[in-house]
């Protein structure tokens, strides 16, 4: 037996609850990490509010979380690491636990913080697939809502390495951080879109939406073809024509590896905000709805 969050209802943060669980064992191409870090990201809470219960139905009771870094412990029939071994990976069965199974494990460098391993996963390979979906090319100019969130952030140095002029909406507190990415940075809320046309005068190709704030209608008039138009965030997407971005393609799967040594390299950079017990993860959900985090959030099981 060993310790993890679980909760066996959708309900607001305090339905989680540090419980005795049963230590899970690897299958086949999968590995058992101890872990050490737990990433916190924004699907979690919709995930357990029941705001996703049509994509991702509950099972309950759940072991939320996506993505972990760990030491491996055990090791299943087909899995290229081996015990002692320092890994990073998505979970199957959740990651906010002391231990964790990971399917398609990948290598931890050195250089890479624990904090920095397991915050790559999910928010990485998601800006890696938003930015293939949409297809947006070299020379052209993209905007992106949320710029300074988990994905937005990641998203914005993939789309400046690549030769793309980026503009970002943010607030008036990351304006600094995002410039210091090489974007172009606007405030957002009321006035926003007026303030994206004088910052790109020479028009915006494609809009990716991390936000959720009710951009898309004018996104979609900004760029003149919902097809260029992409949110990760808007369930009313498909009112306006837009593309709803959810899942894993397979090239962004493929795409951890990369990142991973993007990061290790300093070319790649993860804002860590703050670290929680595993005996927190409430209070680290409940920090999150309140908007009061300004990068990454962990637990530290």
């Amino acid at each position: 037996m060993s310790k993890a969050i679980t909760y066996s209802a959708y309900g607001a943060p305090d339905v989680l609850q540090l419980s005795a669980v049963a230590t899970p064992e690897p299958g086949p191409g999968q590995v058992l990490i101890r872990v050490r870090a737990a990433s916190v990201n924004p699907l979690d809470l919709k995930i357990r509010s029941g705001l996703m219960a049509g994509k991702v139905p509950a099972h309950f009771p759940v072991i939320p979380g996506l993505d972990a870094a760990g030491v491996v412990e055990a090791v299943g029939e087909g899995a290229e690491v081996a015990v002692g071994d320092e890994v990073l990976g998505a979970t199957v069965g959740g990651s906010y636990g002391e231990y964790a199974l990971l399917d398609g494990a990948v290598a931890k460098p050195a250089a890479l913080s624990w904090e920095v391993a397991a915050s790559l996963v999910t928010v990485g390979r998601t800006a890696f697939r938003v930015l293939g979906q949409l297809g947006v090319q070299a020379g052209q100019t993209l905007l992106i809502h949320g710029a300074a969130g988990s994905v937005g952030v990641i998203a914005v140095q993939l789309a400046v390495a690549r030769g793309i002029t980026v503009i970002g909406t943010v607030g008036a507190h990351d304006v600094e951080r995002l410039t210091a990415l090489g974007a172009t940075a606007v405030r957002y809320g009321d006035g926003w879109l007026e303030r994206v046309q004088a910052a790109a005068p020479q028009g915006v190709d494609h809009v990716l939406d991390a936000s959720g704030a009710g951009v898309l209608a004018d996104s979609v008039a900004l760029t003149g073809d919902s097809a260029h138009v992409l949110t990760i965030a808007d369930m009313s997407a498909a009112e306006h024509g837009v593309r709803f971005s959810a899942g894993d393609a397979d090239q962004a799967a493929q795409s951890l590896p990369e990142l991973v040594q993007l990061a290790a390299d300093g070319k790649l950079t993860v804002p860590i905000w703050r670290t929680y017990a595993l005996a927190e993860a409430a209070r680290a959900h409940a920090d999150l709805e309140a908007h009061r985090n300004r990068g990454k959030a962990v637990l530290l099981p």
